[in-house]
């Protein structure tokens, strides 16, 4: 099957986005890892498909699987991808979209510069939702390591994170501490960890390494949890600005159940087909 795709990125989370919508596309989980092979395939951390949606006044469906072919509930700077293919594609007229995720419908908006916010909904600190093994939900929980105990927040966004203060994020061993954490027994569906240093109360530096994929330049659902947390702790204060290794997000939130809003770029890197 000869596969037409389009290779974005935002803020360097780089995707492969499948047209879905015009003719249905399956893809099995073989198949999308071979896709997602830097190697021997086109290479991405997640890949994304656009489908129609059953669901009233929604306008899409909008799937997404990481590098190791599972498919997971949402992705922030995925979605930013996603408005901008289905506007450039011509799928739609309109600027603002609602989306169908397997977490819920999200809001897009593409501005006129191009950039997106996506209204992430609010997050959510019950251990239940994540889901984290622990009875009662606290602002920070004491995560046992082989190397001592480590100091977490852990928020849904849709998705599960775990948020740890580090005071250097360039000494931080993520590679080392990232795979402990996300396949820690207490998070028994694994969880994105992510490592945040805060530089003022508007501003932040974040390394995040996702589940299924290892650590990528950027996670936008990451941003958020991180930058919620810290709200959440009194370390920061909304609007805040979160420097990835691929560039820059801006997260708004208001506190209590007011959803989170995330506003970054999407670009379109290239297009081509891949015989699979």
């Amino acid at each position: 099957m000869k596969l037409n795709f389009t290779k974005m990125q935002g803020a360097g989370n780089d995707f492969i986005v499948i047209d879905s919508y015009t003719s249905s596309i399956e893809l099995s989980t073989t198949q999308i890892k071979h896709l997602a092979n830097r190697y021997f395939g086109i290479g991405c951390d997640q890949l994304l498909m656009v489908e129609k949606t059953a669901t009233p006044n929604v306008d899409f469906r909008y799937r997404i699987f990481n590098a190791d072919g599972g498919e997971v509930q949402q992705c922030g700077n995925g979605a930013r991808c996603f408005v901008r293919f289905v506007v450039e594609k011509g799928l739609t007229s309109k600027r603002e979209i609602s989306v169908e995720t397997a977490s819920g419908i999200i809001m897009l908006t593409l501005q006129e510069n191009n950039e997106v916010t996506v209204n992430m909904g609010p997050p959510n600190f019950s251990p239940a939702a994540l889901p984290f093994l622990t009875d009662v939900a606290k602002d920070t929980y004491s995560l046992p390591l082989e190397d001592g105990d480590m100091r977490i927040s852990a928020v849904s966004m849709g998705n599960p994170h775990a948020v740890t203060l580090v005071e250097d994020i360039d000494t931080t061993d993520v590679a080392q501490l990232g795979p402990k954490i996300e396949s820690h027994s207490l998070f028994p569906e694994h969880v994105n960890a992510g490592f945040m240093q805060v530089v003022s109360a508007h501003e932040i530096k974040l390394r995040v390494y996702e589940r299924g994929s290892g650590e990528t330049l950027a996670c936008g659902t990451g941003a958020c949890a991180a930058v919620v947390s810290g709200i959440q702790l009194g370390l920061l204060q909304s609007p805040v600005t979160v420097n990835t290794r691929g560039g820059q997000l801006s997260i708004a939130w208001q506190g209590s159940q007011t959803p989170v809003m995330m506003t970054g770029p999407a670009e379109i890197v290239f297009e081509g087909s891949i015989d699979i």
